[in-house]
């Protein structure tokens, strides 16, 4: 599996024959340099060029091109090399573009030599750097791993050698760029504009020999996208995927892993490889052209898509992957600058010269000067692309059709019943600490495969300050109710039905607008024997599309069976559930979303404790929401913590009544 890593990531690597494949969409030099255990290259002998394309274990492309492959064997390098640094800087000269900025964001990946992927790189966030450090190979302890470094050098190839140590850094600048113009007539020209940026993760294999020297080129393919909000790829446009929210590592399980690579600092390249489609769709929406110098203005709908849904589905998608990245890259830099201080602190108090005295008090405050500099770096760059996102938020939110958009925006009062199910559905807001003001859609995809917990524990809260059990089980409930009323807004008329079990009758006014509307299929279940019937019906229904569909006999359902597609909430669990109840329930929750029976439990988990371990698995088939702001969900790529907000109805706000009212007289009309 290839480890598509993040600015000051690493990955071991067990091959010691490598090639490194890079991919810019613009002629760009491509420089592999040997260094020492400290990173410092010792002579122009250890810099493999155009000019001089061999070095012991190294061999690079012999002029600029839009694609190389550098061929590396770390067994052959010598003895005191302990660091492979690939080099990347534009042509000079030329009538090319003279900034990273202007150009897409190269791709750097590492293979085998049969060209299975081993980590990748995609180096975003550059603006007026002309070279950068893409990524490094280092010895540690016998072993060697790759590091993502995206280090950008607005000065070109001189600063960045001069930078890595090496005294010769201008005179071997000036040579490389005299052996590029030479070998300029028959450099590959670059290729033609591609539909989807992520084309050039995944290339065919061929010869360890690049286009410049003699081989074939990469041919690029098309790469399926991998959606954050499922669980798995999907086939394609309109496949359907698993239903997690945002996938990553979370404590009660809500989460999957779904690697992607992350953003360094500078601006959003808006064309990112995770907002683009396998296939060809329409062209979407262009912004219109930027002043120079001035990052491009975001529109809506500017991702790829057969339709605008598809194209606001999936740019929502990339504002959640770009947030994810643009701020893994701010605490990569913070780290970093914060073991950069400690190093060499500890340097100051190693030697005994400088322990006391005005030598090591001058020590100690250049050092927390660089660190404050290097933090401060970081933070002017997560501000820029904040500032982007932010604007790309303020077009994107008002332009959302209902099943995306906040109960807050205009869309809902032009709400008509659908005549189609969309793509996926709004279950509320997404945000991180460093940028809380801006919000990312959560969004799953339609129909729904796990089931939904809303958490009433009384700890739900982030900062556990909502202790009040009562208010936390009302409001937990009132947040049932958007959700449910948003599902049933979203299907066409007929297609979505609703039942509800509520034993002790303590969710009644919070229930209120599904129950005044009759948008219910009966009225709330009451006491245990409520609680059987319902689940007793459900249970035979689940039993008997199963039945029909694995016997290839869909076609010969009883005459009059609502097809359907069938929500379960329950409340106050495990209230009025026995035995029989609980395993009827369990079941409902494993078998019932792929047989259109979807559960919404309204549950405190630590008063079902008295079941012990038999109903884990079932809290564990359901995606956790809570009703007040919590960071129980994470990302996949880093493990960002994600603070989750639900989307609920603004006080007095009538909105969703009239959206019920509507569903109510669409469902008359349809029976």
């Amino acid at each position: 599996m290839t480890a598509e890593l993040v600015r000051g990531q690493n990955h071991p690597l067990s091959q010691a024959r490598l090639e490194i494949r890079i991919s810019a969409g613009t002629p760009i030099v491509a420089v592999a340099a040997l260094g020492d255990e400290n990173g410092r290259i010792h002579g122009v002998e250890w810099v493999a060029h155009p000019g001089a394309p061999t070095q012991p274990g190294l061999e690079v492309s012999r002029q600029a091109a839009a694609d190389h492959r550098l061929a590396v064997d770390l067994d052959a390098v010598p003895e005191a090399v302990h660091r492979v640094s690939v080099l990347l800087a534009l042509s000079v000269g030329g009538t090319g573009p003279v900034r990273f900025g202007a150009v897409a964001a190269p791709f750097v990946a590492v293979t085998a030599l049969d060209g299975d992927e081993v980590a990748s790189y995609t180096i975003t966030g550059l603006e007026a750097e002309s070279a950068v450090v893409a990524l490094e190979l280092y010895r540690r302890q016998d072993a060697w791993k790759v590091r993502a470094v995206g280090q950008g050098y607005a000065g070109g190839l001189a600063e960045l050698l001069t930078d890595q140590g090496l005294p010769q850094a201008h005179q071997l600048a000036v040579t490389i760029n005299d052996a590029v113009a030479q070998g300029l007539a028959r450099s590959v020209q670059a290729p033609p504009p591609r539909t989807a940026d992520g084309d050039r993760s995944r290339q065919t294999a061929a010869p360890a020999r690049g286009p410049d020297q003699g081989g074939t080129g990469p041919q690029p393919g098309p790469v399926p996208p991998v959606s954050p909000y499922g669980g798995q790829t999907p086939g394609g446009p309109g496949q359907p995927a698993p239903q997690q929210p945002y996938p990553g590592a979370a404590p009660d399980a809500n989460a999957v892993t779904q690697p992607s690579a992350p953003t360094a600092g500078g601006s959003i390249d808006y064309s990112h490889p995770r907002r683009q489609n396998a296939a060809p769709p329409p062209p979407p929406p262009t912004a219109p052209p930027a002043a120079p110098g001035q990052p491009a203005q975001p529109v809506a709908g500017d991702a790829t898509g057969w339709s605008m849904e598809e194209r606001l589905y999936n740019q929502v998608w990339g504002m959640f992957e770009d947030l994810a990245r643009t701020t893994a890259a701010y605490r990569s830099a913070v780290d970093f600058a914060e073991s950069r201080m400690d190093k060499e602190l500890e340097q100051v108090l190693s030697d005994p010269r400088s322990r006391i005295g005005g030598q090591g008090d001058a020590a100690r405050e250049a050092a927390r000067a660089r660190h404050t500099q290097l933090v401060a770096q970081a933070r002017e760059a997560l501000d820029r692309d904040l500032t982007q996102l932010a604007a790309e938020a303020d077009v994107v939110e008002p332009a959302l059709p209902p099943a995306y958009a906040r109960w807050d925006n205009p869309a809902w009062h032009a709400y008509r019943v659908p005549m189609e199910i969309p793509m996926a559905l709004r279950l509320g807001d997404l945000h991180l600490p460093e940028a809380d003001r801006i919000r990312i859609p959560m969004l799953v995809r339609l129909p729904l495969e796990r089931g939904l917990w809303i958490d009433s524990g009384a700890d739900g809260s982030s900062d556990g300050s909502f202790t009040d059990s009562h208010a936390m089980s009302r409001l937990a409930m009132e947040t049932a109710v958007a959700h449910a009323a948003r599902l049933l807004a979203v299907y066409p008329a007929g297609e979505f039905t609703v039942h509800v079990i509520d034993p002790a009758g303590s969710g009644a006014q919070p229930l209120a607008p599904l129950v005044q509307t009759g948008v219910l299929a009966a009225p709330p279940a009451l006491g245990a024997a409520g609680v059987a019937d319902v689940l007793g019906r459900l249970t035979q229904r689940v039993d008997l599309v199963q039945m029909a569909v694995r016997g290839g006999a869909a076609d010969s359902l009883p005459p009059g069976f609502d097809t359907s597609q069938q929500l379960l909430i329950v409340n106050d669990f495990p209230h009025g559930f026995d035995d029989r109840a609980v395993n009827q329930l369990r079941y409902l929750a494993d078998e019932g979303p792929a047989f259109g029976v979807h559960l919404m439990m309204v549950a405190d988990r630590e008063e079902s404790s008295g079941y012990g371990p038999l109903l884990d698995p079932l809290w564990r088939s359901l995606l956790r929401l809570t009703p007040v702001a919590d960071d129980h969900l994470a990302d996949p790529w880093v493990g960002h913590a994600w603070t989750y907000e639900p989307s609920l109805v603004p006080p007095g706000s009538q909105v969703l009544q009239q959206v019920l009212a509507q569903v109510a007289a669409a469902r008359t009309k349809f029976m």
